[in-house]
């Protein structure tokens, strides 16, 4: 099992921490998976390999990585375990929510924090709920209170912090606060048993009369023109990004672990003339087809990081026809990644036979996570971002709606 790493690592190596915690996550997948328990465990074992911490300063306590190597670890730990790649995906974008909507001063408290006590960030935040009130209690706002609910709150039952979406009572402002869970206010409930994704930890959070510092509301979350900065509503492209790269690291591990069975398992149709299933014409064609389609994918993938980095490295200098661009360069690598993903954890079946749809095996996981997380928003309105930037010259809107 890997340990922390002694900041600054480099790229390679915490991408070698990363194949080691997912070779560790892959072992066990499947029994962890049908046991469906909160991932206390695999929680520790990210924190343990210093995964955490990553993408925090290293004059701030933490790996002083930048988001290309992020969206790298999260791509690898996906392919040991789809849910934890989910899992540290939300908490890195989640952990920049106070960069997006919080000032440097605000930044600094919360990531030497965060860094000191290793936090894993969790998120109720949710915009198709009603929103969770946030109601001054104190004067001129100094001070909170939280009340509401969320659901499909990814990370939230093994969360050391919490990013919130609320709506403030008396302006109807939509804010962003962070919250600790272990106020006994905070109810996080252990009902997330979807076919898919089971272990990221993605059930439902209340709020009852929490109270809220007036320096844990991060900024606000207002669509009307001019509240927002280009910098700021990168958040949408960079949480696609990360679905991006947990679709895409699914799909390599499927791939992988299909590979493997069919090498040491899958006998030859006795039609084919050949001694091994590996010279099989119709098994080397169909992998030929579904390699193409991961490395096609890497490649959108790569392209899409490039952009959201040097979006993110210009800060509150992006301008909005940049961040549009970043957008629509994220969104065609989203639908690459969802009918990829798709695509080759349903296919691996057709070269591994039928002996490996015996449940020891668990080939169906790669298959139930990545049609889990898919349709989380429908990849169609990703296609009409695309066309509408290539037909019309348009950009996607900011939204929340991610």
């Amino acid at each position: 099992m890997s340990t922390t790493l002694s900041p600054p690592a480099t790229h390679e190596q915490w991408l070698a921490t990363a194949r080691e915690v997912a070779a560790d996550l892959a072992r066990d997948a499947v029994e962890r998976d049908r046991a469906n328990r909160p991932p206390h465990d695999e929680a520790a074992r990210l924190r343990d390999a210093g995964l955490l911490t990553l993408l925090i300063p290293a004059e701030r306590g933490g790996g002083g990585a930048d988001w290309r190597t992020a969206y790298a670890v999260i791509r690898e730990i996906a392919a040991g375990d789809g849910s934890i790649g989910q899992l540290l995906g939300y908490h890195y974008l989640l952990s920049w929510n106070v960069r997006f909507f919080g000032g440097a001063a605000h930044t600094e408290r919360v990531e030497r924090a965060a860094a000191e006590g290793r936090w894993l960030w969790g998120g109720a935040f949710n915009p198709r709920d009603p929103d969770v009130v946030l109601a001054p209690t104190g004067p001129s706002g100094t001070g909170f209170r939280l009340d509401g609910r969320k659901t499909f709150a990814t990370g939230a039952r093994v969360a050391d912090r919490l990013v919130v979406g609320a709506t403030r009572a008396d302006t109807g402002e939509p804010l962003v606060v962070f919250v600790d869970p272990d106020h006994p206010g905070v109810v996080r409930n252990d009902d997330w048993d979807n076919f898919g994704q089971r272990l990221s930890a993605s059930g439902s959070v209340e709020f009852h009369a929490v109270p809220v510092a007036a320096d844990d509301v991060l900024g606000s979350l207002s669509q009307d023109d001019g509240v927002l900065s280009p910098f700021a509503t990168l958040v949408t492209p960079a949480i696609q990004l990360v679905f991006v790269h947990f679709y895409l690291g699914i799909a390599e591990g499927a791939l992988a672990a299909a590979a493997e069975y069919t090498r040491t398992t899958t006998r030859p149709w006795p039609l084919s003339g050949v001694a091994s299933a590996t010279q099989d014409p119709y098994v080397l064609a169909t992998y030929g087809e579904l390699a193409v389609s991961a490395r096609a994918t890497r490649a959108l993938a790569d392209e899409a990081v490039e952009a959201v980095q040097r979006g993110l490295d210009r800060g509150h200098d992006l301008t909005g026809e940049e961040r549009g661009e970043i957008a629509v360069t994220v969104a065609t690598a989203k639908v690459a990644a969802t009918r990829a993903a798709l695509d080759i954890t349903a296919r691996i079946l057709e070269v591994t036979g039928a002996r490996a749809t015996a449940s020891a095996y668990g080939f169906d996981l790669f298959w139930r996570n990545a049609r889990t997380h898919t349709l989380h928003d429908p990849v169609a309105y990703k296609l009409r971002e695309v066309g509408d930037h290539f037909l019309n010259g348009a950009h996607p809107p900011f939204t929340l709606y991610t």
